[in-house]
């Protein structure tokens, strides 16, 4: 009995000091970032949430404390404010212990307390096919755009509850994933997040296709061997040259595409590619992050002096941004050795952007949980067109396509640059610029080539509109040909104004 009891207590001991020991890397990742009063208030909420959840056990035998401090941490690597990690520490409580929101309001405030709540909402959305649970796909869009923070505390949860899926029963494991790969990643796409994008693929693929996962895993190690030890060469040479001209580089680094797995399956799943791993030539990217955009260009300079740059694999984001804000130089070399390499090459800022899009530059104390922010035009349009859907399935379609679905970006013939989705047509197009656009069209060209309104656009496409002055209303029949929501509810929309 007594050994029993010893054994508890050295169970109980080294649980507390594994807790504490998480807690201090959520201080020391703050550190640096956030204020002492942030740091201290951290470690006050820890206390009540380590509080309410005592005694409390995940399916996989750790403390549920630990889950918290987890979901805290990932905000914190994000550099979210004070208060959306406060509620990542706290997000649980109301739904697993005697504490609830009132007692929250008390202790944090209201705006914890909304962010908690909106938490808790999301948690009850379950995965049972899309045609299951539309309201509650409704639901969580309207919660998005009242405070986009309830959104980025989800993806939070959901990453470090991938990493404990193991520890679940099958079918629970196989519908999170699966709930992952088709909801959570395709929004975290929208939003620009692409790191956290790429984290909820990878850690759902191996649940999901666990047999295409065992072969990329069984395949890849060989062949990003060999690329890395070519690149280590390159590398090289490029920072040599980078220092004789004074470039300071606060990161010259081999980026693998190991880290983003799912992505990279889907690519060897393309036609041209056929699973020919020798085919994908960004496997391993070169990235160069430099303080200035004018750096960006000198070394893009530098890298085209030692190298002969692959035709067409010259692509300039700086100049032309992508419409959700993506900005890098991108170029395609032959090495030495005969190996395609691909660099990438960026500002800081730039590259912030690109890891964490949306939440990269947040800032409440302005917009009180709410950005006005081109990335997020797609939702504040999606909930106004909800309100006009009312059938459920029709509601489905729109999000599967306008939402879900692959994106395009294509071109106005003075350049700027049109965010669709994978299928759009010339309408689509038209009604995406302005109304009157696509109300007067009569015809399209795309690429200098005339073209039907039901043709199917490419990304890079530059897409012109034929009008017509004397035209005022469009076609009913193009109810049919367009594909995005917003074309559909402007063609409704004028169709109604004509009949009145």
């Amino acid at each position: 009995m007594e050994t029993k009891i010893k054994d508890q207590k050295n169970h109980n001991e080294a649980a507390n000091k594994n807790i504490r020991g998480q807690l201090d890397n959520l201080i020391k990742t703050m550190s640096g970032h956030y204020s002492s009063d942030d740091l201290e208030l951290v470690r006050l909420t820890f206390d009540f949430a380590n509080d309410a959840h005592q005694g409390q056990l995940r399916a996989s035998g750790d403390p549920y404390i630990t889950h918290s401090i987890a979901t805290a941490l990932k905000l914190a690597e994000m550099n979210l404010d004070i208060t959306t990690i406060i509620a990542g520490l706290l997000h649980d409580i109301p739904e697993d212990t005697s504490r609830t929101l009132k007692d929250l309001e008390k202790n944090f405030g209201p705006e914890v307390a909304k962010l908690v709540e909106g938490i808790t909402k999301l948690g009850k959305i379950k995965y049972r096919g899309m045609e299951r649970y539309a309201e509650n796909l409704r639901k969580m869009f309207v919660a998005m755009s009242n405070d986009m923070r309830v959104i980025l505390i989800k993806f939070a949860d959901r990453l470090h509850n991938l990493k404990t899926l193991d520890a679940l029963p099958v079918d629970k494991r196989l519908r999170i994933a699966r709930e992952t790969l088709e909801i959570y990643a395709p929004i975290a796409d929208r939003l620009s997040m692409w790191k956290i994008k790429g984290e909820l693929e990878d850690l759902s693929f191996k649940y999901v296709y666990p047999e295409d996962y065992a072969w990329i895993i069984k395949m890849l190690p060989q062949e990003y061997e060999a690329k890395e030890k070519a690149l280590g060469k390159i590398k090289a040479v490029v920072a040599e040259q980078l220092e004789q001209h004074h470039i300071i580089s606060s990161e010259i680094s081999i980026q693998g595409r190991t880290k983003h797995l799912y992505s990279l399956y889907r690519k060897l799943l393309r036609p041209r590619i056929n699973r020919d791993l020798s085919k994908v030539y960004d496997l391993i990217a070169l990235r160069i992050i430099v303080p200035t955009v004018a750096d960006c260009y000198a070394v893009l300079g530098i890298i085209h002096n030692l190298y002969r740059p692959l035709p067409g694999r010259i692509k300039d984001y700086i100049a032309q941004p992508k419409p959700n804000g993506y900005q890098s130089l991108h170029t395609s070399i032959f090495s030495d050795d005969g190996e395609i390499v691909e660099f990438q090459i960026r500002t800081d800022a730039m590259h912030e952007q690109a890891e964490y899009g949306i939440a990269a530059h947040w800032n409440y104390k302005e917009n009180n949980g709410k950005l006005n922010a081109q990335g997020i035009k797609w939702l504040n349009e999606l909930v106004e067109w909800q309100k006009q859907i009312k059938d459920n399935d029709q509601f489905l379609q729109t999000v599967k396509f306008d939402i879900f679905q692959n994106r395009i970006f294509v071109f106005t013939p003075h350049g700027d640059v049109i965010d669709l989705p994978e299928g759009a047509t010339p309408l689509d197009f038209a009604y995406h610029v302005h109304s009157n656009l696509g109300n007067k069209c009569v015809g399209a060209k795309v690429n200098d080539q005339l073209v039907s309104l039901e043709t199917q656009i490419k990304s890079g496409d530059i897409v012109e509109i034929i009008t017509d002055k004397n035209r005022k209303n469009p076609n009913p029949d193009w109810l049919d040909l367009v594909k995005t929501s917003m074309a559909k509810s402007k063609i409704r929309n004028a169709l109604n104004r004509n009949k009145k």
